[in-house]
């Protein structure tokens, strides 16, 4: 390192510690460390199959069931979270998006958009009881205990297919005027949520009534296709595919009251109720951690948990992490993280 001559007129005081400046000077040049990454890993899980994309994920958190819709090899993957191993694949569920199961019942629901259908399985035996018309591009899922009706989102016919568990059978289709991205169900208002993303709205639907009750503008959204909704607090939150950006929707105002910029392409949001962590996996950039704080959120850290990382489970729990990748390796693979410990 060169140090230039310092003039008389510029020279500090007698007894300056220059012998301190030059062993200070390297260490100021040297930049700051990078803050620990707020995910590390646990395992990373080979999976069978064809390296295609995977597209939603359900857990059993209970049974240690890990359920997997493997879209692009037409399949379920059925994953044991606790001998973290493969229990079974269950072929023949063409372009299988939504996954949801629902203990309760003890049966899994998968949206089969190549057949415009649902199929309803048992958990206990990986038994198919049913396959129930859906619209023409099945996708979300949602289940309401209260009425025993399973809501699904039918992206490209405009609608929510209304399915009664009891009898297998659609009883009804609510029109929402627009492509429906992901819808949830509230326990604690005991509603239905759906995106309708071609028109940039959150719809709210009674589930007894089976019909539309609220329109919510989201303003700043552009295809607001993911959701995932905090109960307790009345929050919703929004992936925009659009413009890459995460929404927090005030439901209990019915406003938009925060907007961050995330990964090019997010989808699927999963939110860990007791640590108040909400990871936003996208197709085509990194997963984003957030941690709630009151009302909003708090950016914790973007990070790179593999390519094509637009799935995650949390598990509410053990509170790791589970990404589904498309390739891992030669083939598709279940990246499984945990939060740093502080």
């Amino acid at each position: 390192m060169t140090f230039l001559p310092v003039p008389p007129s510029a020279r500090p005081t007698r007894g300056f510690p220059w012998a301190l400046l030059l062993l200070l000077a390297p260490m100021a040049c040297q930049s700051k460390p990078k803050a620990p990454a707020p995910l590390v890993s646990v395992a990373d899980v080979p999976l069978p199959g064809a390296a295609s994309r995977f597209d939603y994920a359900s857990l059993d958190a209970a049974a240690h069931r890990l359920y997997l819709a493997h879209m692009g090899a037409g399949e379920v993957v059925v994953f044991d979270t606790a001998a973290r191993k493969v229990l079974a694949v269950l072929p023949g569920f063409p372009s299988c998006t939504g996954i949801l199961a629902v203990p309760g019942r003890h049966e899994l629901y998968v949206s089969v958009a190549g057949e415009g259908k649902v199929a309803i399985l048992d958990t206990d035996t990986l038994r198919e009881l049913a396959r129930v018309p859906a619209g023409r591009f099945p996708d979300g899922l949602a289940f309401d205990p209260e009425h025993g009706r399973v809501f699904v989102s039918d992206e490209r016919g405009g609608q929510v297919v209304v399915i009664d568990a009891a009898s297998r059978r659609a009883m009804a289709a609510i029109p929402l005027g627009g492509e429906v991205g992901n819808t949830q169900y509230d326990p604690v208002s005991q509603r239905i949520y759906s995106n309708v993303q071609s028109r940039n709205q959150l719809v709210t639907i009674d589930p007894a009534a089976l019909s539309v009750i609220a329109r919510l503008d989201l303003p700043g959204a552009e295809g607001n296709h993911g959701l995932a909704l905090d109960p307790e607090r009345h929050l919703a939150f929004v992936a925009c595919e659009g413009n890459a950006k995460l929404l927090v929707v005030d439901l209990a105002v019915g406003k938009v009251t925060a907007s961050f910029p995330v990964g090019r392409d997010p989808d699927v949001l999963a939110f860990d109720p007791a640590a108040r962590r909400l990871v936003v996996a996208a197709e085509s950039g990194p997963a984003v951690v957030f941690r709630g704080e009151g009302a909003t959120l708090r950016r914790e850290r973007d990070q790179d948990v593999g390519p094509n990382a637009h799935v995650v489970v949390i598990d509410p729990g053990t509170h790791w992490l589970y990404f589904p990748l498309k390739r891992m390796g030669s083939g598709p693979g279940l990246r499984i993280l945990e939060p740093a410990r502080p």
